[in-house]
Order: structure tokens, then C-alpha cells, then sequence
């Protein structure tokens, strides 16, 4: 008996990974967003920056496919990085996660072309956040008027 092994061979759907650049300051938060990130099984964290001119020249030189943004840096704020960023490569969704979470600071966020903002500390809120940007959406959580 003879095995065509070209029909026993099932089509398989390419898994590409998703490369994210992780922007902050911290380095312990950036291998936190990365441990957290990587646990999803096509999702890379494929480069890192500590400072928004890094992240400018790191995305300049090697788009990722998302970038995940600290608003709260030592040279620019998450904001400016953003503006460059999405004016340079508008089609690449930028998450911004803050300790600063506010109406004033999302609302900000969608006018610097950022996709989405959320809480550092809400690890459900980042991976949601992520996955929604991924598929073409925005991430913006609601405010109560307390939160502004």
C-alpha cells in the first residue's frame, strides 16, 4: 500500500504572531505587560522602550503591529509619542495604559490618534483592550463624572 503523502496533508492555517512594542518607563511594568501579553498564544512582545524617543525611533525603524504606551514618561508624555506615532503610521493601533486613567485623559487619547486607554492595574481590561484593538476596534472605558 502506497501513501500519497501530499493528500494526507491537511492545509494549515498560518498562526502569525502579533508583534507589540511595550512603551514604559518602568522596567519592572514592562516585563509585568509582557508576561501578561505573551500568555496569549499569538501575541509577541517584540521590542521594548523606556523613554517616548526610544519608542518614536523603535517603531520608525521596525513597525510593530500594535504599541502599548506608558502616558507617563521621563522626556515626552504618552500623548506626544502618540501624535508621532499615528502620524507616522496611523495604521498602527496604540493602547494607552496609565495609572492616570481620567474622561480628560481618554478624551485626549482619541483626539492624539490612541485607540484605547485603560488602567495599568486592570490586567482583564488590558488583554480585552488589546484584543479589541487587534480586531479594528476601539477600547475607551466608560467615566463616571467622580472619575474626571
Amino acid at each position: 500500500m502506497t501513501v500519497d503523502q501530499n493528500a494526507a496533508a491537511e492545509p494549515k492555517e498560518e498562526c502569525r504572531s502579533v508583534r507589540i512594542l511595550v512603551v514604559d518607563d518602568n522596567p519592572a511594568v514592562r516585563h509585568y505587560l509582557r508576561a501578561l501579553l505573551e500568555q496569549q498564544a499569538t501575541w509577541k512582545v517584540s521590542d521594548e522602550a523606556r523613554t517616548g524617543a526610544e519608542a518614536i525611533q523603535r517603531v520608525t525603524k521596525n513597525p510593530p503591529d500594535m504599541v502599548l504606551l506608558d502616558f507617563q514618561m521621563p522626556d515626552l508624555n504618552g500623548l506626544d509619542v502618540a501624535r508621532k506615532i499615528s502620524g507616522l503610521f496611523p495604521e498602527i493601533p496604540i493602547l494607552m495604559v496609565t495609572i492616570h486613567l481620567s474622561k480628560q485623559l481618554t478624551d485626549e487619547c482619541r483626539r492624539a490618534g490612541v485607540r484605547g486607554a485603560c488602567a495599568k492595574s486592570d490586567v482583564g481590561s488590558i488583554v480585552e483592550a488589546v484584543d479589541t484593538l487587534l480586531h479594528a476596534g476601539t477600547y475607551f472605558p466608560a467615566m463616571s463624572s467622580a472619575e474626571r
